[in-house]
This record gives structure tokens, sequence and C-alpha cells, in this order.
């Protein structure tokens, strides 16, 4: 039996007793990805993405773990449930218009002193202080920084359209900016280079793509830490007592740790390892967050359809983004329907083994996306269902 073989039957022992569509951790892959997670920061703390994870219960799991400190959110509001929850250290990973939540923020000492916001330009600044309706409390602020390479003078960019901040000169002025305007304090950096960490550099199959981001990425390394030094040593000359520098992602996690301007690291999907982390040279996690879809019908001769499956990842549309049968191994989608929105085709041998009821395991393309499809996440150990924990969407929210 093979170690996927022998997951199948785990999984389906666990959940016998359970109809499916349903979704499941198992908490020992997840307690093994944590640990990887931790060895490759080599003594970095490591911010949990919110984003990546989207159930309270394994953020609170994983944050009693040594080597993990904090947490990176998505959404203000999100930060401020999350703070109202007990999450002491929440870093607001994009800049927010939510004047309600700003409001309540400014408003709420607590609140005020375990939520850091982003901002990249002084024109959030102005609009955090109209959202303020009175409240007084300092709000704790954190940079971004461009991480993208640029080549050919400019004319070529790779990395994501996030920050327009990107030189040392832009990020000292707007550290001054906050430095100047009451109310605000300057905490924290931060820099995802997301064309290294969220992008693999070994996909079976194309060799010639793999070595292509192999090197691109080497170069983005160099490139990015040389800038990133320069920028923390103008951002600390305006605020020396900048309490830390966040970079990183699951997918660079060893090689921003090796920086000495950086003083954490974030990561989330490297606990869950969805399917667009497998294509990786520097490390293999092992898949932690799965759902399961019922057999309903037998159409013929090498194929069954399941209930749902339309759960696409966030992205540039493509076959990357599509969850994959799983297990049983060998079973693959109909091209000419693909994942449906209530059900979906099988093609392949293992079909004929199938029987209605049957389930069929599931990777989702991304990590925390999945919670959004999921209002519970059944928690596997061995082959038990040892607890359910809910998920955001369990909790009644969907913040974006």
């Amino acid at each position: 039996m093979t170690p996927r073989a022998a997951d199948r039957t785990r999984y389906d022992r666990a959940t016998a007793a359970l109809d499916a569509p349903l979704a499941v951790v198992d908490l020992e892959a997840f307690d093994a990805n944590a640990d990887d997670l931790v060895r490759r920061a080599a003594g970095k703390p490591i911010r949990v993405a919110s984003k990546s994870v989207r159930c309270r219960a394994l953020l609170e799991r994983v944050l009693e773990r040594d080597g993990f400190a904090g947490l990176m959110s998505f959404t203000l509001a999100e930060s401020l449930w999350l703070a109202r929850s007990g999450f002491d250290d929440v870093l607001l990973a994009y800049p927010s218009a939510d004047r309600r939540g700003y409001a309540e923020l400014a408003g709420d000492p607590k609140l005020a002193a375990a939520v850091t916001v982003m901002v990249d330009d002084p024109a959030q600044l102005e609009l955090i202080d109209r959202a303020r309706e009175g409240g007084r409390e300092e709000i704790r602020v954190c940079l971004e920084l461009d991480t993208s390479l640029r080549m050919l003078g400019g004319r070529v960019r790779i990395g994501a359209l996030r920050s327009p901040l990107r030189d040392p000169a832009q990020l000292a002025e707007l550290a001054r900016s906050v430095a100047r305007r009451p109310g605000f304090r300057l905490v924290g950096l931060m820099a995802y280079e997301g064309h290294i960490a969220g992008v693999g550099d070994s996909v079976a199959g194309r060799p010639l793509r793999s070595r292509a981001v192999r090197l691109m990425q080497s170069a983005a390394r160099r490139e990015l830490a040389a800038r990133r030094g320069a920028v923390v040593r103008a951002v600390r000359a305006v605020a020396p007592e900048l309490e830390f520098v966040n970079g990183g992602g699951t997918g660079s996690v060893q090689h921003t740790a090796a920086e000495d301007a950086v003083t954490e690291i974030a990561a989330g999907s490297g606990l869950f390892v969805p399917r667009l982390f497998d294509n990786y040279t520097s490390f293999t996690g092992r898949p932690a967050a799965l759902f399961a879809l019922p057999v309903v019908r037998r159409p013929g001769v090498g194929v069954v359809t399941v209930l749902g499956g339309g759960y696409p990842a966030s992205g540039a549309a493509g076959a990357d983004r599509l969850p994959v049968p799983y297990l049983p191994e060998g079973l693959r989608y109909d091209p000419q329907e693909g994942p449906g929105e209530v059900q979906t085709p099988l093609l392949g041998s293992p079909a004929d083994d199938l029987l209605i009821g049957d389930k069929v395991w599931f990777r989702h393309a991304k990590s925390g996306e999945l919670c959004e499809r999921f209002d519970a996440l059944q928690l596997i150990e061995g082959d038990r269902v040892t607890g359910t924990a809910a998920t955001y969407r369990g909790e009644g929210h969907t913040f974006l």
C-alpha cells in the first residue's frame, strides 16, 4: 500500500460516520509542517498568515508552538475580531478603507495596542484621521516595501503590484510623515516577496520553465536582500525603535531568515500545504487540509460523478487554480466539464471501484480559501476524528 493509499484508508475510516461534502485537517501533518517551518526559520519567529488558515482553533494551536509569534491578517474587520478574541499581536497586511473599523480601533485601547495597520501612502493616514470619530488612541503603523524585481531599466517587472514604495528615500519620507503626525506610531516594516515565496521552482514536466524560475528567484533574492537592508537602515534612522521587520512567505522562509535586516518571517500556506506548494526544491510539506465529495452517480465504465467540486482558487484563471482529485489516486477531470458548480464527473480506472456514497478526496489549489466553502474542519488524528473546529464561515464571518 502506498503512503497515499494508507492516508485514504485512514481518512475514510475516520469519517465513515460523516456525510460528505466535508473538509478535514490531518493534525499530524499540520504539526509536522509547523515544525518544518520553524526549522527553516532558523530561530526567527514566524508570524502566521491568517488568510491561509481561516480557523481560530488552528491559529491558536500553531501559536502555542515554540517558534511562532503573532498573526498577519487580511482585513481590518478580521483584525479587530481576532484582537477581541484574545490575539494580542495582529499585523494587518493590506491597507484598508474601513472607516467604521478605524473608528473602533481609535476608540479602544485594547484593540489599538493589539492591531498594527498597513500604510504605503500619506492619503491612508488622512483617511484614518477622518475616520476616528473622536477616538484618541495611538494607531500602530507598518510600512510596506515593494519587493518586485525590475530589469532592463525598469521595462521588465517581476512581482506583485503592491506598494508604490520601492527605494530607501521613499520609505524614509513616509516614515517621517508618520512621525510628524500626532496619533500614529511607526512600529514595523513589511516586504512580501511573492515572486520568490509563492512561485514553485520545480514544476513537473517543465524543466526549462523551472530553471528559468530558479534563475529569476536567485537574482531577485540578491537584489532584494541588498535593497531591503538599505531600506531598513533608512527607516531606522527615522524610527530607531522599530519593533519588527517582516519578510518572507512559505516558499522563501530559509532565504529570508538569513537576512540580518529581517526580524520575523511570515508564513501560513506551509501549514496546510495546498497543491500550489508542491513544486519547490527547497522544502517538501505534507498535505494537511483536504475535502471530500460523495459519489452520487456512475454514468459508465471508468466514470463517477461527485456532488459539487467547483471550488476554484483566486488568481489568474487557469488549470493550476483548480482543486485536484487526490484520493483514490488516478482520477482526473473530464476536460469537457471540469469541476462543476453542483456536480463533477471524474474519469479513470479507479472510478470502477467506487460505489455510490463513497468519498473522493481533493486538495484545494490555495490554502485558507478552502475554508470559505466549509463551516467546519474535522480534525483527524490517526484514523479517528478527535474534534471539530469552526472555520471563519462557521463562526458567521466572511471578511472578503
